[in-house]
C-alpha cells in the first residue's frame, strides 16, 4: 500500500519539468506536485488516503516512506509512518513502481513491461549523458529569473493585508504570530539566579530524544492541546497547517513542545506520545496541561534525560518551547552540543550525570522533587548537588557536572537567555 506526492525546493522546478516533458508521466505514477520547500519534509504533504490510513492503524502497522528530502525523524512526514528513508529523487520513483520496501533495487525486477518482460531499475536509469542533455536543454536562468522577479510582490492576499502605518508592529488577534512572553516582567538589570527549589519533574526520557521529539513538528492533531486551542479560536480542522507554518505563534508552539506522537516518557509507562503523570493527583495528562497546572502553582521544573538528548537537528524551538512551559534545568547523562548551547541560550540550566549515574539507577519514578543548589556561585563547567527528595521522604544527594561550559554562557544564563543579555547589551 501506498501513495506518492511530491514537492518541490522551488516553483522553477515546475517550468523544467514541464519544458523537459517529465510532468504527465510523474503525474501519471501519482507523483503530482502539491508544494514547494518544505512541504514534505515538514509533515506538510497532507494524511494519507483515509483506506491506507485506517489499514495501518487496524493492522498496528509499522509502514515507512521514502523521501528525497533531508529529515527522516519518526512521525515528522505522516503520524502514521513509523520508518522514513532518504534516497535520491530517482530511487523514490524506483521504490515507488516498485511498491515495497522489500526489494533489492539492485537485483530484483521493479515490475513488468507490456509484454509481461521483467524491467530493472538499470533499465529505467538515465544515463548521466542523456541527464546533461535534459538540463542544458531545460534548466535556463531565464526561467528563474521570470520566477523570482517579483517574488517580493507577494499575492493578492498578501497584497491584500493592511500592515497601517506604524513604524512597530502593532500585534493584530493572529493564530499564526503572536506577541511571545519572553520579556514579561524584564528588569534593565539582571536580577540574581532564582533558584530551584522543590521542583517537579516533567518528563523522564530515555537515550537518544532528538530535537524532533522536543519540538513542535508536523500535522497538528485535531485532540491535542494545540488542536484544542485552534478551534478555540474557530480555526477549522482542515485550515490547521502544520507546526511549522505556525512558528511564530508560541501559544501553538508550546502546547507541541514534547507532543510528538512517538514520544515516550517513563513516568507514564505503556503510553506513547507527549503525555506525563501530574505529581499532584498520579492523573496522566497532555505534557501541556501539567506544565500549565504546575506554573499556577509557581512550581519549577526539570526534565532527566539519558544520553544523547537533543540530538538531530538544531531546533530553536526545542529550547523555547522547553523555557516556556517552566523547565529550568535538563539533567542528562549527555548531551548534544547545540541544543546543549540552545538550552543556555534560552536560560535553561544543561547538568550531566556523573559517570555511571542515571534517572534509572538512583531509582526515580518521576513522584520526587528536585532542589539544584549553589547556582547563584557556579562558575563554567562547575558541579551542582542536587538534592532528590522521593514520595516516602528519603532523600539521595547526588552531584551533576554544570555544562555551562564559557564565561560568555555563563552570562548569557544569569540574564536569563541570549536575548535579555542582547537587549540589556543595547540598551547600556
Amino acid at each position: 500500500m501506498g501513495e506518492n506526492v511530491a514537492s518541490a525546493g522551488q516553483s522553477g522546478v515546475t517550468d523544467y519539468l514541464n519544458a523537459a516533458g517529465l510532468s504527465d508521466d510523474l503525474d501519471a505514477l501519482g507523483f503530482n506536485l502539491v508544494g514547494y520547500g518544505c512541504t514534505t519534509c515538514i509533515g506538510n504533504s497532507g494524511p494519507l488516503p483515509e483506506p491506507i490510513s485506517n489499514a495501518v492503524h487496524a493492522g498496528d502497522l509499522a509502514v515507512a516512506s521514502v523521501l528525497s528530502g533531508n529529515r527522516n525523524f519518526e512521525g515528522r512526514i505522516s503520524p502514521d509512518i513509523r520508518a522514513n528513508f532518504l534516497a535520491s529523487p530517482p530511487l523514490v520513483v524506483a521504490y515507488a513502481i516498485a511498491g515495497s520496501m522489500n526489494v533489492n533495487l539492485t537485483t530484483d525486477p521493479l515490475g513488468k513491461d507490456d509484454q509481461g518482460n521483467d524491467v530493472y531499475l538499470k533499465d529505467i536509469w538515465p544515463t548521466n549523458q542523456e541527464i546533461a542533455e535534459v538540463v542544458r536543454e531545460h534548466v535556463t536562468s531565464q526561467m528563474f529569473a521570470a520566477r523570482y522577479a517579483d517574488v517580493f510582490k507577494g499575492d493578492e492576499k498578501w497584497r491584500a493585508i493592511d500592515a497601517g502605518d506604524s513604524q512597530t508592529y502593532q500585534w493584530p488577534p493572529s493564530t499564526y504570530v503572536a506577541n511571545p512572553p519572553y520579556f514579561d516582567g524584564m528588569t534593565r538589570t539582571p536580577k540574581p539566579v532564582a533558584p530551584i527549589e522543590k521542583a517537579r519533574i516533567l518528563a523522564l526520557f530515555g537515550d537518544s530524544i532528538t530535537t524532533d521529539h522536543i519540538s513542535p513538528a508536523g500535522a497538528i492533531k485535531e485532540d491535542g492541546p494545540a488542536g484544542e486551542y485552534l478551534k478555540a479560536h474557530q480555526v477549522p480542522v482542515n485550515e490547521f497547517n502544520s507546526f511549522g507554518s505556525r512558528r511564530g505563534n508560541h501559544e501553538v508552539m508550546m502546547r507541541g513542545t514534547f507532543a510528538n506522537i512517538r514520544i515516550k516518557n517513563q513516568m507514564a509507562p505503556g503510553t506513547e506520545g507527549g503525555v506525563t503523570k501530574f505529581a499532584d493527583t498520579g492523573e496522566v495528562m497532555p505534557i501541556y496541561d501539567a506544565a500549565m497546572k504546575y506554573k499556577a502553582a509557581g512550581t519549577p521544573l526539570v526534565v532527566f534525560a539519558g544520553e544523547q538528548y537533543g540530538t538531530g537537528s538544531s531546533r530553536d524551538w526545542a529550547a523555547k518551547g522547553t523555557i516556556l512551559l517552566g523547565v529550568r534545568a535538563v539533567v542528562a547523562k549527555s548531551f548534544e552540543r547545540i541544543h546543549r548551547s540552545n538550552l543556555i541560550g534560552m536560560g535553561v540550566f544543561p547538568l550531566q550525570f556523573k559517570e555511571g549515574e542515571d534517572w534509572q539507577s538512583l531509582g526515580m519514578t518521576g513522584d520526587e522533587e528536585v532542589t539544584i543548589h549553589n547556582l547563584k556561585q557556579l562558575g563554567p563547567r562547575d558541579t551542582a548537588k542536587i538534592t532528590i527528595t522521593f514520595a516516602n521522604g528519603d532523600t539521595k544527594d547526588i552531584e551533576a557536572l554544570v555544562r555551562i561550559d564559557t564565561a560568555d554562557e555563563l552570562e548569557y544564563v544569569r540574564h536569563g537567555g541570549i536575548l535579555h543579555y542582547v537587549i540589556r547589551k543595547l540598551a547600556s
